[in-house]
């Protein structure tokens, strides 16, 4: 069920039984929709100790895919190579303040600090991961099959970050999760990178690397 929550994002919340004092926000693709995600959450939570999750849905719909919501648009043809100066899209400006807006709502919210949320999201949800995160005092980011779509600000807190890609991803570039690992090491965070025989996707092993990942934070 979408719930309506502070910041003007809609919702799904995912309770289970047994759930731990944690909280994973998983953020959406370019075209998808929050229930595109619930599954990820289901599947960690069948690996670990039961972990309470929340997925917003963008603010904008996507035009070519009828339930599908975007973050922000892309260039026509845009092929993860040229150069394209995303900060100056009021679509992202936008969708940055509505998310900073409603993650520091959550505690509030959920009763559950953010230094106990883990944030992350699939290719253009793991990029506003990436925008919106470091402002944030999480207790980890999740970053899949993404990239960066502008300069990484510094962290305000330590914390680990996971960045897992496919090999095979005909959308998003290895080389731009390369250059993501090499961005946030240089902050002296702690990175856990990995590549997998997958194209843009979540694979089985890499679910299996991210729910061990989530498990370890506490």
């Amino acid at each position: 069920m979408l719930d309506q929550a502070a910041g003007g994002l809609d919702a799904i919340a995912i309770t289970p039984d047994g759930a731990d004092e944690r909280l994973i926000v998983l953020l959406h693709g370019w075209g998808a929709n929050a229930r595109d995600v619930a599954g990820l959450i289901e599947a960690i939570n069948m690996i670990n100790t039961p972990t309470r999750g929340l997925l917003p849905d963008a603010p904008f719909e996507h035009g070519m895919v009828p339930g599908g919501r975007a973050w922000y648009s892309f260039p026509p043809d845009y092929d993860f190579q040229s150069p394209h100066d995303f900060n100056a899209q009021s679509d992202l400006q936008e969708s940055r303040k509505r998310l900073t807006t409603w993650m520091k709502s959550l505690p509030e919210q959920t009763g559950i600090p953010l230094e106990k949320t883990i944030m992350g999201g699939f290719s253009q949800g793991g990029a506003m991961t990436l925008d919106v995160g470091p402002q944030l005092p999480l207790a980890a980011m999740l970053i899949l099959s993404s990239y960066s779509h502008a300069p990484i600000a510094s962290c305000i807190t330590p914390r680990p970050v996971l960045l897992l890609h496919g090999r095979q991803d005909p959308v998003v570039p290895l080389a731009k999760a390369q250059d993501t690992k090499a961005r946030l090491e240089s902050q002296n965070l702690s990175v856990t990178y990995a590549e997998f025989d997958m194209g843009h996707e979540v694979s089985l092993d890499a679910l299996r690397v991210a729910s061990q990942f989530c498990a370890n934070q506490t």
